[in-house]
């Protein structure tokens, strides 16, 4: 799978520009993403050497991107005239998201168990997996 990760809100806390604090299990996490062989992007609205900041940051935690705001590594995006920022990911994970962004031990377990939030939820609660229909639903 290839994953899209924001950097500031998502791996830390917001202090741009500067680099916040890792948010809990962040790195820890991406590392198992990686070593379960998943592609990972970084996706930022960093430029230049506050994007190299964060990409240093982030290796300096065992953390290498497969590419950084682009769709593959080699993709030259200053030659491309046809070049367009939308990514071409199976997810994204960002901070952003309608919800919020969950702890990362939720993100682990929703791509590598192929749950939806929706599946985590109904867990939380005890509930069901599928609700039973209305018996107007029923004919």
């Amino acid at each position: 799978m290839t994953i899209a990760v924001d950097f500031d809100g998502t791996i830390v806390e917001h202090a741009y520009p500067e680099i916040g604090r890792e948010i809990p299990f962040a790195t820890d996490t991406l590392r198992m993403l990686i070593e379960d062989r998943h592609q990972l992007i970084l996706w930022s609205c960093r430029e230049g050497d506050l994007l190299q900041d964060a990409i240093d940051w982030c290796h300096e935690r065992g953390v290498d991107f497969y590419a950084v705001n682009r769709d593959f590594p080699e993709e030259d995006i200053e030659r491309n005239e046809h070049f367009s920022r939308k990514l071409k990911v199976d997810l994204f994970i960002d901070d952003r998201n309608i919800g919020g962004l969950p702890d990362w031990g939720t993100i682990y377990r929703m791509i590598s168990e192929h749950k939806t939030w929706r599946d985590i939820i109904r867990e939380r609660r005890g509930t069901d997996p599928e609700p039973p229909k209305k018996k107007w639903w029923q004919r």
